[in-house]
């Protein structure tokens, strides 16, 4: 790994010129990574709350549906039900916390829609656009998310998020971790593994896009989940860069 996690955001490195070799395209996981979808759904949600006198711990349910997300997936994942886009298992996950929070009675289908629809209008982290638009000057940037093209098209309008291209696990029916999303990437890229680099938040993504020979790049986001976070808070070891932020990973990258 070029940087270590303790010294990824030390001013004034050395940049060498061998991290960009070759490279052609930077695709990038999205929540997380590029917007903070934390804060952004406790404040919509605490501001819903506070119109329609419902009195919800709104942190709480934030970090449920997030916590639902991924055996959600799972469950498409490893053949239990059919391909579902992450919209519907976003709606089939606030109908199961809605009922545990103790509000689904007063939620009729334009306000469930309201909240699936949160997903799509994420604020972006303070270094996402300065540092998209640098890289972009260079290479091509575009979303691997497991978020739907829809989805994926409304964030990058609202935040706005400078992109070339919408890549989405919905385009190959397979949610990430799965190799199918990586390849399939790489092969509507027009290109070779090699020359594509996935940044991330999250070192599970970085390591299975390795494994299936993309070059990765981890950013620190040590807050996505919260002041508590204990995961995720540095690179694991294989991770080829680590940058404090999208505009430290372009500083590395020399743009």
């Amino acid at each position: 790994m070029t940087n270590s996690a303790a010294d990824c955001g030390a001013a004034g490195a050395a940049v060498s010129a061998a991290p960009a070799a070759g490279l052609e395209a930077l695709v990038f996981d999205t929540f997380g990574t590029l917007v903070d979808w934390r804060s952004s759904l406790i404040d919509d949600l605490t501001a819903f709350g506070r119109r329609n006198g419902i009195d919800v711990d709104w942190a709480a349910f934030a970090d449920a549906w997030r916590h639902a997300y991924v055996p959600s997936m799972d469950r498409v994942r490893y053949g239990e039900r059919p391909w579902a886009s992450l919209d519907t298992l976003h709606g089939e996950s606030f109908d199961e916390l809605a009922e545990r929070f103790g509000f689904a009675g007063r939620v009729d289908d334009a306000t469930r829609r309201w909240f699936v629809l949160r997903w799509h209008e994420l604020r972006p982290w303070p270094d996402t656009v300065s540092g998209l638009t640098r890289l972009r000057t260079r290479w091509i940037t575009g979303t691997l998310s497991n978020g739907g093209v829809r989805l994926l098209t409304d964030l990058a309008r609202f935040a706005p998020l400078p992109m070339d291209v919408i890549l989405s696990a919905e385009l190959f029916r397979h949610y990430k971790r799965d190799p199918e999303v990586y390849r399939g990437a790489v092969e509507l890229l027009g290109t070779t593994p090699e020359r594509v680099m996935l940044v991330a938040a999250h070192n599970d993504d970085l390591l299975a896009a390795k494994a299936e020979g993309l070059r990765t790049a981890f950013i620190a986001r040590p807050t996505e989940y919260g002041p508590q976070q204990t995961r995720n808070l540095a690179a694991d070891e294989g991770v080829e860069l680590a940058a404090r932020d999208l505009n430290d990973l372009a500083r590395q990258l020399g743009v």
